[in-house]
C-alpha cells in the first residue's frame, strides 16, 4: 500500500469511527434529554410554588415582544412575576410592555418594566440587560428567556416541576425552533446537531449523579460538557449567583454557554445542569431573514469555543466528517475503491441528520439539502473567525471583540 492509499485508508477510518461515535452519542442524549410532563401546578401533588421570576431582555422587540409577553401572561402557573427590561431601545419595546399592564417605578408589581442603564465597558448587551434583570428579581428561581420565543399555558409549571424532579440548578429547555425562509431551514437545525451530537449528555448526567467521581476529574474538563440554550434557562437563585452570574461571563458573547460550563465546573460539589426537550411547550423564531441568520450565527460560531485551537480543530472535524464524504459522490470514477466507503459516510451523514430532523422536528429541507446548508455553515463560521479576529463582530448595534474565556 503507497503512501497515498495509507493516508486515505486513515482518513477514511477516522471519519467513519467519528460518525459512528455521533450516532451512538445521539442514541444516548435521547435517553436523557426527556420533556418534562405536561400540566398546570397543583399543590396537592407538587407542593407550595416557589415563586419565579421570568426575566426578559428586550432591545427593539417591538415586533416579537407582543406573541411572548401574551405567551406568559396566559401561563397557568400560581406563583409568578414578570420583569421586561428595555435595553435603550429605538422603538416601540417599552409600549408594548406597558400596554399589557407592565408598571414602571414599583419594586414590587408582578409586572415590571425596567429602563436598562448603560452599558459599562467590558460588558456584552445582553449579559449586562439579564445581571440588572437578576438584581431585580425576588423569585427563588430566575427563568431568562428572549424576546423571541413563545410558551405554552404550562411551560412554567411542566419545567419548574421537571427542575424539582431532577434536582436541577440549572435547567435549560430547548424550544422548537420556527423556520420559514429557506436560510433558516437550512442552517438553524444544525444547532441540534452540535448540541444532541457532539455534547455527552448522557455521560455527565452519570457524572452528576457521582459527584465523588466528578472531583477526580480537572475542573477543566467538567466545564467542556457543558451547553445550555439561552432561550429558556432555568436557574436556582443560589446557583445563579454562585457561579457567578452574568457579571461572571460579562464579555463572553454566548453567554448561555459559559453559564452552563461554570455549572459543569462545578459538579463535583453536587451542582447540576439538566437540558430538556422543550419542543411542545416553548418555541423559538432565531432569525426571519438569510441575513439574520448571517449575523447571528457569525457572533456565535467563534464564540462559543473556549480558544482559537479548539474552533479550528473542531472545525477540520466537522467538516471531513459532515461534508467532505458528499462532496466526493459525484466522482465515483476518480475515487476508484474509495468512492464505496465515501458512500458509507454520507449514508451515515443522512442517517444523523434524519434522526435528529424526525425527533426535533425540523425542517426536511435542511435535512435533504445537507451539503447545501453546511456549506453555508462553514462560510458563516469562516466569516465569523474573520471578524472575531479582526474587528470584531456586530449584535443588534453594537461591536464585540471574542475576548478568552476565564475559568
Amino acid at each position: 500500500m503507497n503512501l497515498g492509499s495509507s493516508l486515505a485508508l486513515l482518513f477514511h477510518l477516522a471519519v467513519t469511527l467519528t460518525l459512528v461515535w455521533v450516532l451512538l452519542n445521539i442514541l444516548l442524549n435521547l435517553l436523557v434529554f426527556r420533556a418534562p410532563r405536561r400540566g398546570r401546578w397543583r399543590e396537592e401533588r407538587d407542593g407550595p410554588a416557589p415563586l419565579v421570576s421570568v426575566l426578559i431582555p428586550a432591545r427593539n422587540e417591538e415586533l416579537r415582544l407582543p406573541r411572548c409577553l401574551d405567551s406568559l401572561l396566559a401561563q397557568n402557573y400560581p406563583n409568578l412575576e414578570l420583569v421586561v427590561l428595555d435595553d435603550h431601545s429605538t422603538d416601540a419595546t417599552a409600549r408594548v410592555a406597558l400596554e399589557r399592564g407592565f408598571a414602571e417605578g414599583e419594586e414590587n408589581a408582578p409586572r415590571r418594566l425596567l429602563p436598562g442603564a448603560e452599558l459599562p465597558a467590558g460588558w456584552t448587551g445582553k449579559g449586562w440587560a439579564c445581571w440588572q434583570l437578576a438584581q431585580a428579581a425576588r423569585g427563588e428561581w430566575l427563568l431568562m428567556t428572549d424576546a423571541d420565543t413563545t410558551h405554552a399555558p404550562d411551560a412554567v409549571s411542566a419545567t419548574v416541576r421537571h427542575a424539582h424532579s431532577t434536582r436541577a440548578d440549572l435547567l435549560s429547555a430547548w424550544p422548537a425552533q420556527e423556520t420559514k425562509t429557506w436560510g433558516e431551514k437550512l442552517v438553524v437545525p444544525l444547532v441540534h446537531l452540535l448540541v444532541v451530537g457532539f455534547l455527552p449528555h448522557a455521560m455527565f448526567r452519570w457524572l452528576q449523579d457521582r459527584p465523588a467521581i466528578a472531583r477526580r476529574l480537572p475542573a477543566s474538563l467538567r466545564a467542556s460538557f457543558g451547553g445550555a440554550n439561552g432561550q429558556f434557562l432555568l436557574f436556582r437563585r443560589e446557583a445563579y449567583f454562585a457561579v457567578g452570574g452574568h457579571e461572571a461571563v460579562r464579555d463572553h458573547l454566548v453567554e448561555d454557554i459559559a453559564l452552563a460550563r461554570r455549572v459543569c465546573a462545578r459538579m463535583g460539589e453536587g451542582m447540576r445542569l439538566i437540558n430538556c426537550d422543550g419542543s411542545r411547550l416553548v418555541s423559538c423564531r432565531m432569525y426571519e431573514s438569510f441575513a439574520g441568520v448571517w449575523e447571528g450565527f457569525t457572533k456565535n460560531a467563534r464564540a462559543a469555543f473556549r480558544t482559537a485551537g479548539e474552533f479550528w480543530g473542531f472545525g477540520v472535524m466537522f467538516l471531513s466528517c459532515f461534508l467532505v464524504p458528499c462532496l466526493l459522490l459525484p466522482f465515483p470514477g476518480e475515487m476508484g475503491r474509495w468512492w464505496t466507503w465515501a458512500l458509507g459516510e454520507a449514508a451515515l451523514v443522512m442517517l444523523i441528520r434524519g434522526a435528529l430532523t424526525a425527533r426535533f422536528r425540523t425542517s426536511w429541507l435542511g435535512c435533504l439539502l445537507h451539503p447545501v446548508g453546511f456549506a453555508i455553515a462553514v462560510l458563516i463560521g469562516l466569516n465569523s473567525a474573520r471578524k472575531s479576529f479582526r474587528r470584531g463582530v456586530t449584535w443588534k448595534g453594537r461591536t464585540y471583540r471574542v475576548e478568552p474565556e476565564r475559568p
